[in-house]
């Protein structure tokens, strides 16, 4: 039933959007957008390697039209309650590391992309337990003003190794 609301959104927003402007992606603009895209989720980790899950924020669309199922969880959250969980387990971790095992990237429009893939994770907790992780997450982008963000997504283990 979820998967109905995430796809009637999609279709709904993509349809708006294409009501408004229509937009056709040549091979040339497609390309353009994965690199933009391909570059914000680099500095995405790169900015949470550095500074923990708290520059997460920098990436998420603060909108009412976010939302999020992250790992472990059965429906989607607002921004404010993945800002609250994100709060919360930060102050659980010492440091954090992504990088992406797979990424793919599909502009629908000049300002709205899908992606999906594997991410790996590296965390060390402040008891300095090491666990590794992969994350396969796919969802919906958005271009705003400031850069691209992260509108709309979900999240699920596919394992979790404690060394």
């Amino acid at each position: 039933m979820k998967f109905y609301y995430i796809y009637s959104f999609l279709l709904i927003l993509t349809l708006f959007n294409c009501k408004h402007k229509a937009e056709i992606l040549n091979q040339n603009n497609k390309e353009i957008i994965e690199r933009e895209i391909r570059q914000m989720f680099d500095n995405y980790h790169n900015d949470i390697k550095k500074d923990g899950l708290k520059a997460e924020f920098k990436y998420l669309d603060n909108s009412s039209d976010f939302f999020w199922v992250p790992p472990g969880y059965d429906s989607a959250l607002s921004f404010d309650s993945v800002k609250t969980i994100l709060l919360s387990n930060s102050k659980f971790i010492h440091s954090i590391e992504f990088s992406w095992d797979t990424l793919q990237v599909f502009p629908l429009t000049n300002t709205i992309a899908n992606y999906s893939g594997i991410v790996n994770g590296i965390m060390i907790d402040t008891s300095n337990t090491k666990s590794t992780f992969k994350i396969i997450e796919s969802g919906t982008l958005i271009k705003r003003k400031d850069g691209w963000k992260l509108l709309n997504g979900q999240s699920r283990n596919l394992s979790t190794i404690n060394d």
